[in-house]
């Protein structure tokens, strides 16, 4: 995508980080809680799409054993439409991979279809349900897992 730079997290994004959260989530994420996920989880890994200086887009990752957990996936509304969440998923896979992660799981709501079709897109399947997951109106998530002998 012409303009954007996928890069790896920096502790500078962690306030635009937050704010996007804001825009893009009923239950965002809190700066504090960015800062110790930047800063002090040592299983975090976290991508940011930077647009004119701007943080448009982001994705997180745990990173347990050869596991990847997916925590949140983010693209400024304006920034929507122009397969920014895919570049941004495939970026954070491809670091994920070299740290030897070889799956990646992540939860969804199922009311969320371009989600649910951008996870489907990359190779993810659905293998479960978790009930009431979400707290804010009691959502459930669908558990999807991509494995690389899947692809």
């Amino acid at each position: 995508m012409e303009g954007v730079i996928i890069r790896l997290t920096e502790e500078k994004d962690i306030h635009e980080m937050a704010e996007l959260d804001k825009i893009c989530f009923r239950v965002p994420w809190s700066e504090v809680s960015f800062a110790s996920e930047i800063k002090e989880n040592e299983r975090a890994l976290y991508v940011t799409a930077e647009a004119d200086g701007k943080v448009v887009g982001y994705a997180g990752m745990w990173v347990i054993f050869d596991e990847g957990h997916i925590t949140n996936v983010a693209v400024h509304p304006d920034f929507r439409g122009r397969h920014l969440g895919r570049k941004i998923v495939e970026f954070l896979i491809a670091e994920g991979e070299k740290r030897g992660v070889s799956s990646q799981t992540l939860e969804v709501r199922p009311s969320n279809a371009a989600a649910l079709a951008l996870y489907r897109g990359e190779g993810f399947c659905e293998e479960g349900r978790r009930k009431g997951y979400y707290e804010d109106n009691g959502e459930d998530a669908i558990i999807m897992w991509r494995r690389i002998t899947e692809r």
